[in-house]
């Protein structure tokens, strides 16, 4: 099979000149260009997506900025990523994994400068993100599953976490619960200035403060051993907890295990109500737990869609777009202890 060093020998031109005239990163000579054309056709060459695109100067790929290495694909972003390819495949275009951390915008910078995408998802954004930065600067479309800190001029498609926890303390005040906890993401995660671990936990206070409620909240490594430490210092701190909100998948695990260890049944002793996942996730648990639903699979596809109007100005152009999770009732939150037998119900989902 003939390979593009196979392609820049027979037109006797350089390697990297083949890649420039199938990218369009830089401009090729028509003289050239033939040259190179003429020798993809004798040597039955192959054309990947950027041959493909060789006439329109267009790759007809995505690349999706996720840390997958260290992250992994948990159930929850799932939903965002394969709704995400599906779109993408649904309009032309192939989807692509570019893990690059918020600490790699150079590789970032270096791969939009060959071109070798049309356009740029990135999830896992920070408040303040050098890799959206990056972007920024280079022109380049992009959309963000996420928001940093000032979005008033960078396309973004986002979970309402305002709303989303606000609804979380809304339900559980309902249900007669006055003290509840909030189980974050690590401080590692705040550390690197991840968006979600500030705007979640500043939902969450403010939400409880509107009611008059005193908020606690403990951001938590992502673990089982950790949830199960959290359930210690949040009862320490509080005994007469009655609620957890959780946003933590992983730790979640452990806050369920450690709370049946010490005898304290879910949901008749203490509720748990696990925000921005899946019921897939949920099921998980024993009890399954009562969610909040992160609207993965409609954000994914907004997504795409607002990145593929500014890839294709033909395109209708989209607004930027805020999605509160919808309740997904489970069996991990009841009334708190001493309400009314008759209100022994979690109130419909709205």
């Amino acid at each position: 099979m003939a390979t593009m060093q196979d392609v820049a020998r027979r037109a006797q031109v350089s390697l990297s000149t083949v890649s420039y005239a199938l990218s369009g990163t830089r401009p090729v000579s028509d003289a050239t260009r033939r040259r190179i054309e003429e020798a993809m056709a004798e040597l039955g060459y192959q054309p990947n997506a950027m041959a493909r695109g060789l006439a329109s100067r267009r790759s007809h790929v995505l690349a999706l900025i996720y840390p997958a290495m260290e992250k992994g694909l948990g159930g929850t972003v799932a939903e965002f990523v394969s709704s995400a390819a599906e779109t993408a495949r649904e309009n032309g275009y192939h989807l692509v994994l570019w893990p690059f951390r918020t600490t790699q915008a150079p590789e970032v910078r270096d791969l939009v400068r060959q071109g070798m995408a049309d356009g740029v998802l990135l999830m896992e954004v920070a408040l303040d993100d050098a890799r959206v930065d990056v972007l920024h600067e280079a022109g380049v479309p992009y959309t963000m599953i996420g928001r940093t800190r000032d979005v008033s001029d960078r396309p973004s498609v986002d979970i309402d976490f305002e709303r989303t926890t606000d609804d979380a303390v809304a339900h559980l005040v309902e249900l007669g619960h006055e003290h509840v906890a909030f189980v974050n993401h690590s401080q590692a995660s705040a550390d690197d200035g991840y968006a979600p671990t500030f705007r979640a936990e500043e939902g969450f206070v403010a939400a409880m403060r509107r009611r008059g409620l005193e908020p606690h909240a403990l951001r938590v490594d992502e673990s089982p051993r950790a949830g199960r430490e959290a359930v210690a210092t949040l009862l320490e701190r509080e005994p007469r907890l009655t609620a957890f909100v959780t946003m933590n998948e992983i730790a979640t695990f452990g806050v369920v295990a450690e709370l049946q260890q010490r005898g304290i049944a879910i949901p008749a002793d203490m509720s748990i109500l696990s925000i921005v996942t899946s019921p897939g996730v949920g099921e998980m648990s024993n009890p399954p737990l009562t969610t909040l639903h992160a609207p993965g699979a409609e954000l994914g596809r907004l997504g795409v869609q607002k990145l593929l109007s500014l890839v294709d100005g033909s395109r209708p152009s989209t607004p930027n777009v805020l999605i509160p999770c919808v309740l997904e009732p489970g069996s991990s939150v009841a009334p708190a202890a001493g309400r009314a037998p008759d209100d022994d119900r979690e109130p419909a989902a709205r």
